[in-house]
């Protein structure tokens, strides 16, 4: 189970966002104690925007190390550096690398920044959106067989529909290239597609940047009580 700490939310969202170094850390140190075995993080400055600059990146990461102690992964997407060319400069000047970093197989100049992460060793999680092209691209992408997973993600955030939509999807990536499948939701959908994940045996992941309430509608109050429930709504589903 990986969690996922803040994504794009803020203190607006009216939940404990972590937000900077040490709160993220924190954050994701209560997760792995409650069942967590990765986590993955969108670093910001201190203003609070997203950023793939060295001067950013590595603390958060070493932080996260330092207190949580299990694999630690970033987000690259084009929202935090929307030039392609810029964005393999930031990737370039990391002296902190985390273990993996997703990339948004949609985006432009996915193919170079996958290629550039995978030469500094760092692993990749294609990451693969209902709605786009990402899947067709990813299927004829050279790359594939070397990426660390596929993060198949439901953007459909209708609780009634985002398990249809994660079937399709899962269906656009056929084999995947033979590599392990984590398959999440969104907003509405993050529980329905946990579960879904659950009887079909695939690894999944859970926090603030997925949802901001638990399974039974009350507010999430922290990413570790989010971790609990979608280890026992996991269970729930896998043991039947």
């Amino acid at each position: 189970m990986q969690v996922c700490l803040n994504g794009s939310r803020t203190a607006a969202d009216g939940a404990r966002v972590p937000l900077a170094p040490e709160e993220l850390a924190r954050s994701a140190a209560q997760a792995v104690a409650a069942g967590a075995t990765e986590a993955h993080a969108h670093p910001r400055t201190p203003c609070g925007r997203e950023s793939l600059s060295a001067r950013v990146v590595g603390p958060v990461v070493e932080a996260l190390r330092r207190l949580a102690g299990v694999p630690v992964g970033v987000t690259t997407g084009a929202w935090a550096e929307p030039d392609p060319a810029a964005r393999l400069e930031r990737v370039r000047s990391w002296s902190v690398l985390p273990d993996f970093a997703s990339v948004n197989w949609h985006e432009p100049g996915a193919e170079e920044l996958a290629a550039l992460l995978l030469r500094r060793g760092v692993g990749v999680e294609a990451g693969i959106w209902s709605g786009t092209e990402g899947a067709a691209r990813f299927a004829v992408s050279p790359l594939g067989p070397r990426v660390l997973r596929v993060l198949a993600e439901v953007t459909d955030t209708g609780p009634a529909t985002a398990v249809a939509s994660a079937h399709a999807l899962l269906t656009e990536l056929g084999t995947a290239h033979g590599r392990p499948v984590l398959l999440h939701g969104e907003d509405g959908g993050a529980w329905p597609v946990l579960r879904l994940a659950g009887r079909l045996g695939l690894a999944t992941r859970i926090g603030l940047e997925d949802t901001l309430f638990l399974p039974g509608g009350e507010r999430a109050l922290s990413n570790a009580r989010l971790v609990a429930a979608g280890l026992t709504e996991y269970a729930v589903q896998r043991d039947q």
